[in-house]
């Protein structure tokens, strides 16, 4: 497994109303919700690596410390950008920004995945 520290992926969505605080029951109002946020945070950081992961191979989040500093309204285009930290063996660490299309930072984390064997992991189960 080759994951490059300095590997970068972003992603750009627009705010929809499933991704809603209100529609997530994480707050009453139409705005870009933290479960969404960090959901798109986890996703950026999954899709970055998964060209890299052995034959059988996944990755799950094991960890993610997120500040969701700036609300979005239904319709705002917010872009992820995730970067590989360090690969710790299995472990692999982000720093992850979301922005706002003016440029404004709305959010932010530090994010570790770990590369598990997909048959293996879910046999545990």
């Amino acid at each position: 497994m080759e994951i490059p520290v300095g590997l970068k992926a972003e992603k750009t969505i627009t705010v929809a109303e499933k991704d809603s605080a209100k529609s997530l029951g994480s707050g009453g109002l139409d705005v870009f919700g933290t479960p969404a946020m960090i959901a798109l945070m986890e996703n950026v950081a999954l899709d970055m690596i998964r060209p890299h992961l052995p034959e059988g191979s996944d990755s799950v989040g094991i960890m993610i410390n997120a500040n969701h500093m700036k609300a979005s309204p239904l319709g705002a285009k917010i872009t992820c950008e995730a970067t590989v930290t360090a690969v710790d063996g299995r472990k692999v660490s982000y720093d992850i920004i979301c922005k706002d299309e003016s440029g404004d930072k709305i959010g932010n984390s530090k994010h570790d995945r770990f590369v598990i064997d997909t048959e293996k992991f879910m046999s545990k189960l």
